[in-house]
């Protein structure tokens, strides 16, 4: 392969400036509903300006309701017109397609909850509050500390709404007590719904679930096809603080030991950098909040960066794809997982500005330890800078793999990707830019959406073309591993990340948890108002699939190729089988259709 070595230091410099470089300010992202005229004749995207088969998704109008009882109008006024509705977050920032409506396009209704965004109650006594769905995390954690209370987990970006990461079953990191799924502390939910006959002159209802309501077990996890959420309130726990400190080893057989990590440590986390054949270990406990320490988590990843940066760096990443220079990318992983390790992942000790990493642990408060960023958090500049996936900007465009593997298979999945990294040991160095293999913990739920066993989560990210039609360099081995977490190891996808292939087979993996969740739902919903031919394909339902076959389907995850026009045979690129998981079908660079590797042109 071609050495990129005019462009390698450049883009090393690129790395560090966009890591390390302080800025005030932050271009806030765009708004993902835009309409020509006033709130009608509307498109709908998400935070990365594209869904995972590049549709573009038009609606008739966007409703803004700012109170319950607008809400209720909104969802009335559609469903007495057999409209096809779905909700939107502020900052939309699900992958897959689960805000755009059913029915014909155009003529859908998409109903904003960014106007529902305030705190209805507080219950100190019990530790409980009350909350608009639109609020975001931010927002929440903030208007719980004020109070004196915490909430026990959460994801690591604060930029989701409580609505959103509700319906997606978002979570943070352990299997303690509930475990670190956000639903599991959901003691009552206010859901607006269509109805079919008017009620009280409206043809919609609202529905109000306790701690005691089985229906509650399908609001909590419900993708949005329930109806809108309204209100939500939340078991909280007096304010504690948190303390972590990042612990760097070698991954000589660290897969032997994640089930017992997640199993002694609270709030704990794994990134595995394959390529680099290092692990950090997170170590993070809960201490009293009488602790000393003022430490805030403002991941380096999640900080505002200057456009220029950003546009750069891609670029960078895209001569080393255009060049086929693999080790180009490892290059560049090595210099930025080093710089990540020495400035500690972006925490800070003492809730200061620029480098306040001054050392381990780190210890403060929950509200400030348990999520991040602050990209979203600073006045408009213009677009000088911005969170790194702005779409405005030619910056980050990625794939997500989110897989949750049972703890049971996690070792011998981790064991065979070795296999594959042992291989070819540049091929995963891509993963690296976007934080290598990314492991958290959940619990099994007892929502009917919500995971089935205690599990090891894993993040991976990596590199997508800005052309439907181009492959990435040495996408195979990804493939492979993607396969091999949903089918050979019996992976559960997040509900919203993931490349289509993520949803095959959901039927089969939540069982009878899934029809009971589709009872729920067509007793909330018996018209399909707010279903759509994609959240009846992500479950499974009246025969819609996720797969999308087509010439080069598999390079963007909407198949799994079974001939050799699913990838890119003009580019070199055939349809083989895994070289570990020999089930897979994968996407191969090879030399002519003819080499032998299991496969054949119409296998």
């Amino acid at each position: 392969m071609r050495t990129l070595t005019i462009m390698t230091p450049l883009a090393l410099l690129f790395s560090i400036l966009a890591l390390l470089l302080p800025t005030s300010q932050a271009s806030p992202p765009p708004p993902v509903v835009v309409c020509r005229s006033g709130n009608s004749n509307c498109t709908v995207t998400n935070a990365y300006g594209a869904f995972p088969d590049r549709s573009t998704c038009t609606v008739a109008a966007v409703a803004y309701p700012s109170t319950e009882q607008e809400l209720l109008l909104a969802v009335s006024d559609a469903s007495a017109k057999k409209q096809h509705m779905k909700a939107v977050t502020v900052y939309a920032h699900s992958m897959p397609k689960l805000s755009c409506p059913g029915g014909p396009s155009g003529q859908g209704l998409v109903i904003s909850t960014a106007r529902l965004n305030r705190t209805v109650s507080v219950d100190t006594a019990r530790a409980r509050m009350t909350f608009e769905a639109g609020i975001t995390l931010r927002a929440l954690l903030d208007a719980a500390a004020a109070s004196g209370l915490a909430l026990p987990h959460s994801p690591y970006w604060e930029g989701v709404t409580l609505g959103g990461l509700l319906s997606t079953g978002s979570h943070g990191s352990s299997v303690f007590g509930k475990g670190s799924a956000v639903h599991e502390y959901v003691v009552g939910m206010r859901l607006v719904v269509p109805s079919p006959a008017a009620v009280d002159g409206y043809y919609a209802k609202i529905v109000s679930l306790g701690e005691s309501d089985d229906d509650l077990l399908a609001a909590k996890v419900s993708l949005g096809v329930l109806g809108v959420i309204s209100q939500v309130t939340l078991q909280l726990e007096p304010m504690f603080k948190r303390s972590v400190t990042n612990r760097v080893v070698t991954d000589v057989a660290f897969e032997q030991t994640i089930s017992s990590f997640a199993a002694t440590t609270q709030y704990g986390d794994i990134v595995w950098y394959p390529s680099q054949s290092i692990v950090v270990y997170r170590d993070d406990a809960k201490v009293p909040v009488t602790t000393v320490g003022r430490g805030i988590n403002d991941y380096l990843g999640f900080r505002p960066q200057l456009s220029l940066i950003i546009t750069s760096i891609r670029a960078a990443e895209k001569l080393a794809e255009d060049f086929g220079d693999a080790n180009g990318k490892c290059v560049l992983s090595r210099l930025q997982v080093g710089t990540l390790i020495a400035a500690g992942f972006g925490f800070k000790n003492n809730d200061g500005g620029f480098l306040d990493f001054t050392g381990y642990p780190v210890i403060g408060n929950q509200s400030d330890m348990q999520s991040a960023g602050s990209c979203l958090r600073s006045a408009e500049d213009g677009l000088l800078t911005a969170c790194g996936w702005d779409p405005r900007l030619r910056g980050l465009f990625y794939h997500q793999t989110t897989v949750s593997i049972p703890f049971a298979n996690i070792s011998s999945f981790i064991a065979d990707v070795k296999q594959l990294r042992d291989a070819n040991p540049s091929a995963l160095c891509g993963t690296e830019l976007y934080l290598g293999f990314f492991m958290r913990f959940v619990r099994n739920s007892t929502a009917f959406l919500g995971k089935t066993e205690d599990a090891a989560d894993i993040d991976i990210t990596y590199y997508r073309s800005r052309d439907p039609l181009q492959p990435r360099l040495l996408e195979d081995v990804l493939e492979e591993i993607e396969q091999m977490a949903l089918f050979k190891y019996n992976g559960l996808p997040h509900w919203g990340k993931n490349r289509n292939i993520g949803f095959l087979g959901m039927r089969d993996k939540l069982g009878a948890k899934l029809d009971k969740f589709v009872g729920v739902m067509r007793r909330y919903d018996s018209e399909g108002l707010f279903s759509s031919d994609w959240s009846d394909a992500v479950l499974g339902l009246n025969g819609k699939e996720v797969v999308v076959e087509g010439k080069g389907c598999a390079l963007e995850g909407l198949c799994i190729c079974s001939v050799d026009d699913h990838c890119a045979p003009e580019q070199g690129y055939y349809c083989r089988a895994g070289r570990v998981y020999q089930e897979a079908r994968v996407c191969r660079k090879s030399s002519s259709v003819e080499e032998a590797d299991g496969m054949t042109e119409s296998a």
